[in-house]
């Protein structure tokens, strides 16, 4: 199943956040718990990892790009 990520909240006053790095690139498998990209917010710089297993399909945030909460990140295949 193809799905959307959206960029997460991180903290409780979280309100918007930056990409700072791809860990993976599209055609990339991952593993649930395998990190993802980085994200700096309020000057602190976190790692998200995945929800699922799956495969990178197309990146819609590119590395610098300033995102709000609930914004797409990333488009991914779920697999089992």
């Amino acid at each position: 199943m193809k799905v959307v990520l959206k960029l997460p909240r991180i903290s409780m006053n979280m309100q918007e956040g930056t990409i700072v790095a791809w860990r993976v690139t599209p055609g990339t498998a991952f593993k649930a718990g395998d990190v993802l990209y980085e994200v700096e917010t309020e000057k602190v710089t976190s790692e998200v990892t995945a929800p699922c297993n799956g495969v990178l399909i197309e990146i819609l945030a590119e590395a610098g790009t300033d995102l709000e909460v609930g914004d797409p990140v990333c488009r991914i295949e779920q697999r089992g």
